[in-house]
């Protein structure tokens, strides 16, 4: 009986450990969130950057697409840096409307009735990601 206790003790205290231990390693510093800031603009001009080499809707599309992974990944960061509940939708709602711009972007280079529906579809993929 004493052993299963024992066990049970250990076992115990091994989860209440790790649970203290995730906790600090999810922890950022405000150094590593800086640092993590400068990678994510650093990616968003490169990724701009390249997108100076098309033209027209398809360059149009490619910085749409930069500038919302940008956002999702500062979202990410925030999220991480103060992990919270409003900080989690954060994440969600900018690659909602992320998707949404690129796909109002694409919807562009179409003309009449078409570039119309195509755009009450991105508008309502958005609202839908959204609730």
């Amino acid at each position: 009986m004493q052993t299963s206790l024992f066990k049970q003790s250990l076992i115990a205290l091994c989860v209440a450990l790790s649970c203290g231990f995730a906790a600090q390693a999810s922890a950022m510093t405000s150094a590593e969130y800086k640092a993590a800031e400068d990678r994510i603009s650093a990616d968003y001009k490169a990724a701009k950057q390249r997108c100076d080499d098309l033209a027209g809707n398809t360059k149009d599309v490619c910085e749409k697409e930069a500038k919302g992974n940008e956002k999702i990944a500062k979202a990410e960061l925030e999220a991480q840096y103060k992990p919270s509940d409003k900080t989690r939708a954060k994440i969600a709602e900018a690659k909602a409307d992320a998707a949404y711009e690129v796909a109002k972007e694409k919807c562009d280079a179409l003309a009449g009735n078409a570039k119309d529906v195509c755009q009450k579809e991105a508008k309502a993929a958005r609202s839908a990601a959204k609730t």
